[in-house]
């Protein structure tokens, strides 16, 4: 991964949902651009897993539930009394459900908007008082279906819009203590939470035909977009929701001749 154009050392970040996915990518790429940087997760052996091979000054597994705001309140000042500071955080803790609003189970629901609106309400409640001491950033993992409807995914496009509005309107309150608020918003990655979809090129030919670049995306693909949107690159960048997509949300929805 290409990331020597963005320096973060002697940065603190935060990356929840760090041990797997786009989460790992983004941890490692902050880490390899001289970061200091604790990640967070269900999972402490995935998580220590994830940061092997990078010292433990610069490095710190702290496994937290994000869906429970006390656990997060503590996630954030474990950092904090650990590092002394916090600039960066990405909220990239999230869950998938699909399937008709009229089949989804309650329960599945609570775990949808649990483990993403909610986790991302405790944490930005907990670490924007510190991101406006150094004039820090936030960086949401939210995605295209924010922005779109989906067949099948009613719920997962609303739990996604609700995420990338919550940037929007915490950039414009947040703005004035220098802080700034951003998202991407990623098309189909290849992560565990697609794996169902499977890897032949037959189950994922109706994917790529939506993808101007003609491939799926990688999880090194969304990286980089969440160092440059963190980085001091972009100074008067606030409230973005940046596709990180392959130019799928440049179709009209036609198909492809």
């Amino acid at each position: 991964m290409q990331t020597a154009t963005f320096d973060f050392t002697g940065s603190v970040v935060l990356v929840t949902g760090g041990g797997s996915g786009i989460g790992l990518a983004i941890s490692r790429a902050f880490l390899d651009a001289g970061a200091t940087v604790a990640i967070s997760g269900r999972h402490r052996e995935r998580l220590e897993q994830a940061l092997e091979g990078h010292p433990a000054e610069r490095a710190a597994a702290l496994p937290a539930d994000v869906s429970d705001g006390a656990q997060v309140a503590g996630l954030v000042a474990d950092v904090v009394k650990r590092f002394g500071r916090l600039d960066v955080v990405i909220s990239n803790a999230a869950g998938y459900e699909a399937g008709p609003v009229t089949e989804l189970a309650d329960d599945a629901w609570e775990r949808l908007r649990a483990t993403n609106v909610d986790a991302f309400f405790h944490l930005v409640k907990a670490a924007l008082p510190h991101l406006a001491a150094p004039g820090g950033d936030l960086v949401a993992v939210s995605s295209v279906s924010g922005d779109r409807g989906d067949w099948g995914q009613a719920a997962y496009n609303a739990i996604k819009a609700a995420i990338s509005n919550f940037v929007r309107a915490l950039a414009l309150d947040w703005g004035s203590a220098g802080v700034r608020l951003n998202a991407v918003a990623p098309a189909f990655t290849l992560t565990e939470l697609t794996e169902g979809v499977g890897r032949d090129d037959a189950s994922l030919a109706p994917f790529v035909d939506r993808i101007a670049l003609g491939r799926p995306g990688e999880p090194e693909d969304v990286a980089p977009a969440v160092l440059f949107l963190a980085s001091d690159a972009p100074p008067y960048v606030t409230g973005v929701v940046l596709p990180v997509d392959g130019g799928t949300s440049a179709s009209t929805g036609q198909p492809h001749v």
